[in-house]
């Protein structure tokens, strides 16, 4: 709503956001059961519909990037799946894996470090598929493997500056001089005991499903050689783009390369050379697209209110565990990059120190382990597995999540405290 509206009138898109976050909780209204996706959508209908935001705001408010990003990578990940590859490669990492807590180690470390380089949402669209596989064949529950999957892309996610958006915001809004050295020198040791945690929490959580047994990876998986070949291209040229775009960041100077044209350039070879493309963008994941256009929508309804911004207020330099914890609560409510926005301007304003905006890049990330709705990674996860029968509630993921958060909290508090 914009500025000037009656106090009444101005918190309505707060009140959709919680009945929001309510219903995304329990999942069900009477004898109707619902999806993510489509309670997002009643969201952005609702604000809509009561005028909180005007249909050119809300236009206005979908991010082309985000949403281009996603497709791109959406496209690629089904041509790994379809095709056959990501089997291929799920049998060549897991392979060596001798018992349950190995699948789950290779999950939470090679993995999640991996998503400092991809980006977490990459990572969780390619990820999401192969542990579902991986479940199936070693008979084990998908849950405990989803909730690894996202535990490991978030928490890995936060070593980078282009790990996650936030990050990446954070980095170049700050005038870090050396990014990528500030945030590895700085985040690595507490990212891998955060990583280390997340493992441990899941064991403590589950210790039915990682009892000692051996497992039968049986013969390799089969792959089309076309499809190999295609979905290795993308992959080479996903990789040389984001590692081209990690050297402009690093050295200052070159002209960035943007996400939209790194995703849309790493399907390029699918869309052209694939003989499956019609069949292959017919099953992307166009639901989670539709969360995130409805999301962008709600949430900028809710950032018109001004009712989060009045929460936080300028003032003396905030310590970093205040940072740490309001980063984690707030951005389960209005999302990690809009919280991020707001609040590193009045950090710097205050003579912020490196500490306290790195405490503000792994504070808004580790929030992504909370929720569901803490992380954009969280949704892509969820919705892709319940596209294959698969789910995690969000009772399942808070009863693993909240105890995790608090302890990766405490461990990136303890070691930002004395940077």
């Amino acid at each position: 709503m914009v500025s000037g509206a009656t106090g009444t009138c101005t918190f309505v898109a707060v009140i959709v956001l919680a009945a929001v976050f309510i219903l995304i909780a329990v999942r069900q209204a009477g004898r109707f059961t619902f999806r993510i996706w489509q309670v997002m959508l009643l969201g952005a209908f609702a604000v809509l519909i009561t005028g909180q935001i005007s249909p050119p705001e809300a236009l206005a408010a979908i991010r082309p990037d985000v949403m281009i990003f996603l497709f791109g990578m959406f496209i690629v990940g089904e041509a790994l799946v379809s095709g056959g590859y990501l089997g291929c490669l799920a049998y060549r990492i897991f392979h060596s894996a001798k018992s349950p807590a190995g699948i789950v180690l290779i999950i939470i470390f090679p993995v999640g470090l991996l998503s400092a380089l991809l980006m977490n949402d990459t990572i969780a669209i390619i990820g999401t598929p192969l542990v579902l596989a991986l479940a199936a064949r070693h008979r084990f529950p998908p849950k405990v493997l989803l909730l690894a999957l996202a535990f490991a892309v978030t928490t890995g996610s936060v070593l980078s500056p282009i790990g996650n958006p936030q990050n990446l915001l954070v980095a170049t809004a700050s005038g870090m001089p050396s990014p990528f050295v500030t945030f590895l020198s700085t985040l690595l040791v507490p990212t891998l005991l955060s990583l280390l945690s997340a493992f441990i929490v899941l064991r403590l959580a589950y210790p039915a499903e990682f009892a000692d047994r051996p497992l039968e990876h049986g013969a390799p998986v089969p792959c089309n050689e076309r499809s190999r070949q295609i979905c290795q291209c993308s992959l080479l040229i996903l990789i040389a783009l984001i590692v081209t775009d990690a050297g402009f960041t690093l050295i200052g100077s070159g002209a960035p390369v943007s996400l939209p044209l790194i995703a849309l350039c790493s399907a390029g070879p699918v869309i052209i050379f694939s003989r499956d493309r019609a069949t292959i963008l017919r099953n992307i994941d166009w639901a989670t697209l539709v969360f995130f256009a409805a999301m962008f929508v709600l949430m900028a309804s809710v950032w018109q209110t001004g009712f989060f911004q009045s929460l936080v207020r300028p003032g003396t330099a905030p310590s970093v565990p205040s940072i740490l914890a309001a980063s984690i609560v707030v951005s389960q409510f209005i999302s990690n990059v809009p919280f991020v926005a707001l609040f590193q301007p009045l950090i710097l304003g205050t003579g912020g120190t490196t500490a306290q905006v790195l405490a503000l890049a792994a504070g808004s990330t580790i929030a992504g382990n909370l929720t569901i709705l803490g992380a954009a990674s969280n949704v892509i996860i969820i919705q892709n597995a319940e596209r294959h029968g698969s789910t995690v509630t969000f009772f399942e993921f808070a009863k693993v999540g909240i105890p995790l958060t608090v302890i990766q909290a405490c461990i990136f508090g303890i070691f930002l405290g004395f940077f």
